[in-house]
C-alpha cells in the first residue's frame, strides 16, 4: 500500500506545482485554494509511504514523480520546449524512479 500513497503523494506534487501557475501569486481563490490542498495532501501521502519505504527512495520518487509530470503538462499546457535532449532527460528520470521502485525492498 505503501507505493500506492506514494504514487499519489507523487501525482499530488504535480497537481500543486502546476497549479502554482494558476494562483497568480496565490491572488486567485480558487486555484489557490486547490494548490494549497493539494500541497498539504502531497506532503500526507509522502509521510504515510515513508513509514515503511526509506526516505531515501521515498523522496526520490516523490520528487521525480513531480518533476516529470510538470515536466510534461509544461509542454502540453504552456507550449514549453519538446526539444529531444529534454525529452531524454525526463525519461532518465522515469529510468531512475523505476530503478528505485525495482531495487527497493
Amino acid at each position: 500500500m505503501a507505493w500506492v500513497w506514494l504514487t499519489l503523494a507523487g501525482l499530488l506534487e504535480v497537481v500543486w506545482a502546476v497549479g502554482l501557475k494558476y494562483t497568480d501569486g496565490f491572488t486567485r481563490l480558487v486555484p489557490s485554494a486547490i494548490t494549497i490542498a493539494a500541497m498539504v495532501a502531497s506532503v500526507y501521502f509522502l509521510a504515510l509511504a515513508v513509514r515503511t519505504i526509506p526516505i531515501g527512495t521515498g523522496y526520490a520518487v516523490w520528487t521525480g514523480i513531480g518533476a516529470v509530470g510538470v515536466a510534461i503538462l509544461g509542454i502540453i499546457l504552456f507550449g514549453e520546449s519538446r526539444d529531444a535532449l529534454r525529452l531524454a532527460s525526463i525519461a532518465l528520470i522515469v529510468l531512475g524512479i523505476v530503478g528505485l521502485k525495482v531495487l527497493s525492498p
